[in-house]
């Protein structure tokens, strides 16, 4: 039998928080001992450092308790412990904080419930699920698992790719069927849809790097969940797909000396990759009751608005995007362009971590990947990096690679994202539709581009900073609740750098400036709920907890916020390794080759010099197609 990651004591601390924090309402149950046993089997498979840090919160809610009552958690009454908690609630940023890390696993424990998705009417899991396939023979043969391989193999190539996400997938197909020896190095597993169940513990620990905990620290902190596993980030993603504006790409050639770069020169490669995704705008079928508030408060108001162009051509409305597509409709990397390269030829190695790069007469040669004791070596004539931009700095630097500059592992940007709620007196049903099918581009010049953001009941409740009767009450008439969100084209920049496990460390200040932006996104979009029909909005913003009408959005408009007053989240790190054609001034030339290292690549976001003010996933994925092409060309 497993042992308890909680002492008795800290057991019955979290039992105490979950009952005060989620009490009984007029349908739901309230928290108790069952979710808390979820919470500790999550713990008991996180790494050791979560569970850790967790209890460490715990202790330091007794402590307070102490403090303010004289006595423990445990000896104080329902309306002392509520109100222990609603001090963290209202009281400072690292009160706020720890009482939000405390709850949210609790939170989605407890929610993760199908007589509770029942009651709000949420179809998840009612829906038919596509069974799985039989694979094509060259999905069998030409993925190696770490477990196939001896304890150690040499083998020999003409491109090894590190990395299955947006940049390396495309790059290793492209390369593939030019008719180029691929090898495709990936440090996750292959999952596949009969393993996306949608629930959100589940698919955290299966399909998230550290299970979704990799938070940028700075003025505030900001979560930046990215993937693990084939197809990266991509199999977790929304499948927005945007290109990016004309006036960027003008900007990186003001700016970087990147004068090949314009969106004429870009749009075949977009074209090419749109082509394999499938992409166009988001069925109006599965839009849902959200974007019919929304477009109605948009013409209202006489704001731009429409559906999102997607890659989920075949998309039924399921909703749970970010888990993994459950019928395969998003056309993620794991499902479009590495079958594509495995079907050409590539030959693609799970479970293996890339280590060192090999470097012989000056040039890349190959790299070196090891996983439970076993080492495989892949001598190449051309090594491309494409980890994603939090990861690839920290790999090129262990390897001394792409130091010359100082650039390396700077000039982070990430998106930041907001999002706001909205009541109505009709039937939204929300979590029965695309969770981000709809935008707002009225205000994409000013840098603020809004998007649909629901989300199924558990991860919903664990989004809201609300406790007690009034996260109950709101969760209980999920029915009639509109989410939306945006996110912001940042001027704020961080670092990634190595930080403990070689897990990354990432510093982000965000600048007065972009917190006036986000500002301006919130009350926009309390504008256009209410227009739609709103009869309160709930804008997620510390000393707001709900907004009644035009004196409430007023007192809003004028109000002085802070970074640390938003729950801001961020989805689309890059910049780390910037390009240009100054190596003084860049890691990677135009062709995406590290200045200080011929033969060696970069073809992910990191390699992205500005944000594109849209999703990058489509640009990431268009520069990979380019520079796949450039490579060939001088392979």
């Amino acid at each position: 039998m497993r042992a308890s990651c909680f002492n008795a004591r800290e057991r019955d601390l979290l039992i105490a928080v979950a009952r005060a924090s989620m009490p009984q309402g007029r349908t739901f149950p309230g928290g108790g001992s069952s979710c808390v046993e979820k919470v500790d089997n999550f713990m008991a498979l996180s790494p050791p450092a979560v569970a850790k840090g967790y209890r460490a919160m715990l202790w330091a809610l007794e402590a307070s308790a102490l403090l303010h009552h004289r006595r423990p958690v445990g000896k104080l009454d329902e309306d002392q412990l509520s109100g222990l908690l609603e001090r963290f609630r209202n009281g400072d940023y690292a009160g706020r904080t720890l009482l939000r890390l405390l709850t949210t696993p609790l939170k989605v424990a407890h929610y993760n419930d199908a007589k509770m998705y029942a009651h709000v009417g949420c179809k998840f899991g009612s829906l038919p699920v596509a069974q799985s396939e039989a694979k094509p023979r060259y999905m069998i043969e030409h993925v190696i698992g770490a477990a196939e391989l001896p304890a150690e193999e040499t083998i020999e190539c003409d491109v090894v790719v590190i990395g299955t996400g947006a940049g390396g997938a495309v790059t290793a197909k492209e390369l593939a069927e030019r008719g180029h020896a691929v090898v495709i190095l990936e440090e996750g597993e292959y999952h596949t849809r009969e393993s996306f169940t949608g629930h959100a513990i589940e698919m955290q620990r299966k399909l998230y790097r550290d299970m979704g905990a990799t938070i940028a620290v700075g003025n505030v902190s900001i979560p930046i969940p990215i993937g693990k596993g084939v197809g990266g980030t991509t199999t977790i993603n929304s499948g927005t797909c945007y290109r990016a504006p004309a006036r960027i790409f003008e900007s990186w050639r003001t700016e970087f000396g990147l004068g090949e770069f314009s969106a004429d020169s870009m749009a075949p490669h977009y074209q090419r990759v749109e082509e394999v995704m499938g992409v166009a705008p988001a069925a109006r079928e599965h839009l849902g009751g959200v974007a019919r508030v929304i477009a109605r408060g948009c013409d209202a108001l006489g704001y731009k608005h429409k559906p999102l162009n997607r890659n989920a051509p075949a998309c039924d409305g399921q909703g749970t995007c970010c888990f993994g597509c459950p019928t395969d409709a998003k056309r993620s990397t794991n499902v479009s362009f590495i079958p594509l390269a495995l079907k050409a030829g590539a030959q693609l190695f799970t479970g293996m971590r890339a280590e060192r790069i090999l470097v012989e007469h000056g040039r890349a040669a190959g790299v070196v990947a090891t996983a439970r004791g076993k080492q495989l070596t892949v001598r190449a004539r051309a090594v491309v990096v494409a980890c994603g931009s939090l990861l690839t700095p920290l790999f090129l630097e262990k390897n001394k690679i792409g130091l010359s500059s100082g650039q390396l592992g700077r000039n982070l940007s990430i998106h930041p994202a907001v999002a706001s709620l909205a009541m109505y007196d009709e039937v939204i049903d929300g979590a029965n539709a695309i969770p981000q099918g709809y935008s707002i581009e009225e205000f994409h010049d000013e840098g603020i581009l809004f998007e649909g953001a629901f989300a199924p009941l558990d991860v919903g409740a664990a989004s809201f900073p609300l406790i007690g009767s009034q996260l109950v009450d709101l969760l209980e008439d999920y029915r009639r609740m509109a989410c939306f969100g945006f996110m912001i084209e940042d001027s704020s920049r961080g670092r990634v750098r190595p930080g403990p496990g070689g897990r990354p460390f990432i510093t982000y200040w965000l600048n007065r400036h972009d917190v006036a932006r986000l500002k301006r996104g919130v009350e926009i979009l309390a504008r256009v709920f209410f227009a739609g029909g709103a009869n309160r909005v709930i804008p997620i913003v510390h000393g707001f907890d709900q907004l009644r009408g035009a004196a409430d959005l007023e007192r809003f408009r004028h109000a002085k916020v802070s970074a640390r007053d938003f729950e801001i989240t961020a989805y689309h790190p890059l910049g780390t390794a910037r390009m240009g054609a100054d190596p003084a001034s860049s890691v990677v030339g135009p062709d995406h080759q590290v200045h200080d290292l011929p033969g060696l690549y970069v073809t992910d976001g990191s390699s992205v010099p500005t944000s594109p003010a849209v999703n990058p996933q489509l640009t990431i994925m268009a520069l990979a197609s380019r520079a796949a092409a450039n490579l060939s060309d001088r392979l």
